[in-house]
């Protein structure tokens, strides 16, 4: 009896392995970043952005091509006109009042976007984060109902906003329900938190986040996206910086 035991408890151990590790931390995150990416995508949306003077809201229409192409034109009566262009690796902000077109670059980055709690840093990292973060799977977390994987992002590029995160990913959709944000000593910058999702081509998209700057007192921003269509036509034009002062 004893035997029998013994063999059940080491059959037991070897099997124990395989569950914890049935899906890794870069298959977790590959997955996730899957379901972001569209072919081509339109959107309008609002930043609803709350501090200790009170609120405003920012209204916008957006445009995206694959991981690396987006622009935003804000459309409230404040910053009509006002337009951000993400290129590659290069991001503009074009001012129609001035007619002027600024190169995002160095610390300018990491101003606030219309007093929001998004930076234009945050605008800046890539959707392929396999390739800028080592990933570790460090357990398993319910996060308002939902069950998720909890992973620790350590960059290991100097391009990205953030040198570490810890993510919290559906289990069964891949969809982020909750990130932190820290500097490489484990100070915490941003929290993100989805609060509405939508099933849009199968996938299930965040439309509603709540952003909160950790570096300020008494702010967050709701980032709300709207009428969102993917995989439309878009000129070639669109992401161009010709067109951008148009």
């Amino acid at each position: 009896m004893k035997n029998k035991i013994i063999t059940i408890l080491i059959l037991l151990s070897l099997l124990i392995p395989v569950t914890i590790f049935a899906i890794t931390g870069e298959e977790i995150i590959r997955k996730a970043d899957e379901i972001q990416v569209f072919e081509t995508s339109e959107a309008s949306g609002e930043f609803r952005i709350k501090d200790r003077f009170g609120e405003k809201v920012s209204t916008f229409n957006s445009w995206s091509r694959g991981t690396e192409e987006s622009l935003i034109e804000f459309t409230s009566r404040a910053e009509r006109g006002q337009k951000v262009l993400r290129t590659e690796d290069e991001l503009y902000l074009f001012f129609p009042d001035a007619e002027e077109l600024i190169r995002m670059q160095g610390s300018m980055l990491r101003q606030s976007m219309l007093g929001s709690d998004v930076s234009y840093e945050d605008m800046t990292g890539g959707k392929d984060r396999i390739s800028q973060y080592d990933v570790v799977l460090e357990g398993e977390e319910n996060v308002n109902g939902n069950e998720c994987y909890v992973l620790i992002m350590t960059a290991k590029v100097r391009t990205v906003p953030y040198p570490k995160e810890k993510v919290w990913i559906d289990k069964e959709t891949f969809l982020v329900w909750k990130a932190e944000y820290f500097t490489k000593s484990g100070r915490l910058l941003k929290e993100m938190e989805t609060l509405e999702v939508e099933e849009i081509d199968g996938r299930m998209i965040a439309v509603e986040t709540r952003i909160s700057d950790k570096m300020k007192t008494d702010t967050e921003t709701i980032m709300i996206i709207s009428d969102l269509k993917i995989n439309i036509a878009i000129d070639d034009e669109m992401f161009s910086l010709e067109e951008l002062s148009w």
